[in-house]
C-alpha cells in the first residue's frame, strides 16, 4: 500500500486567495473520484503583512489602499473581483467586517492543531472567521473559542499562545518558504518536487495530482 501525496501548502490566514485556493484544490481532488489518490495535506506558515498592528484600526479599503499605495476605486474593484470569484468557488467573502490583523498567533495556533491532529479543521474555521464573520483572530481569547470549536482544548490552546512555544515552529515555516523562492501565496508543494503558485483552478490541481500519481505508479511498475 503507497503511502499518500504530501501536499505542504503554504498560506496565511489573512491571505483571500489561499481560501479560495483551498476550495479548488478540494474540488480538484473531489473531480477524480474514485480516481484520486489518497492525500496528506499540511499547512505551513506564511505571514503576507507581518508588520501589521495585532489591533489595526481601519477598513480593508483603508489597509489595501495604503499597504499597495493604490487609489481606492481601484482597491474597492479589486475586492469586488475577489468576492466574486470566492461566491464561485462557493465562499461567502464580506471585507466589510474583516478585521486585519497580524496572524501570527493564528500561525501558532495552526502548529498545535497539528500536534493534535486538528490542523485542517482548524485552518477552515480560521479563514471562515476572517472572511465571512468578521472575527479579530489576532487576539488569544478569540482564538482560544476557535480552537475549542474544532474540539481542541481551551486550556491547552491558551498554554500554547501565552508560551509562545510555536513561534520557532512558524519562522522556520517562513525560511522554508524563502528557501524555495515563495514571493506570495498559497503555494502548494506536491510530493516534495512540485510547485504549484497562486489559488489556481480546480482542474489544474486534479492534473498534478494525476501526474504525480501516475509517476509512482511508474517507479513501482
Amino acid at each position: 500500500m503507497t503511502s499518500p501525496i504530501k501536499i505542504d501548502i503554504w498560506s496565511d490566514i489573512a491571505c483571500p486567495w489561499c481560501y479560495i485556493g483551498k476550495r479548488h484544490l478540494e474540488s480538484g481532488i473531489a473531480a477524480l473520484g474514485d480516481d484520486a489518490p489518497d492525500v496528506e495535506v499540511e499547512y505551513h506558515s506564511y505571514e503576507l503583512s507581518p508588520d501589521t498592528p495585532v489591533d489595526y484600526a481601519g477598513s480593508t479599503v483603508e489597509f489595501l489602499a495604503h499597504r499597495k499605495g493604490l487609489p481606492v476605486t481601484q482597491v474597492e474593484q479589486m475586492l469586488e473581483r475577489v468576492t466574486g470569484i470566492a461566491a464561485q468557488a462557493g465562499l461567502s467573502y464580506d471585507f466589510d467586517t474583516v478585521v486585519h490583523t497580524k496572524t501570527l498567533n493564528a500561525h501558532e495556533l495552526l502548529h498545535f492543531a497539528k500536534e493534535h491532529g486538528l490542523q485542517l479543521e482548524l485552518s477552515e474555521r480560521l479563514f471562515r472567521a476572517y472572511f465571512t464573520e468578521g472575527r479579530h483572530v489576532g487576539r488569544i481569547d478569540e482564538l482560544v473559542e476557535l480552537a475549542a470549536e474544532v474540539g481542541l482544548d481551551a486550556d491547552a490552546a491558551r498554554e500554547a499562545l501565552e508560551s509562545g512555544r510555536y513561534g520557532e515552529a512558524v519562522q522556520a515555516d517562513i525560511a522554508q518558504a524563502g528557501a524555495y523562492g515563495v514571493q506570495g501565496v498559497p503555494f502548494f508543494v506536491f510530493d516534495g518536487k512540485y510547485g504549484v503558485s497562486g489559488a489556481q483552478p480546480a482542474e489544474v490541481f486534479s492534473q498534478v495530482l494525476t501526474q504525480v500519481a501516475g509517476e509512482r505508479d511508474g517507479a513501482a511498475a
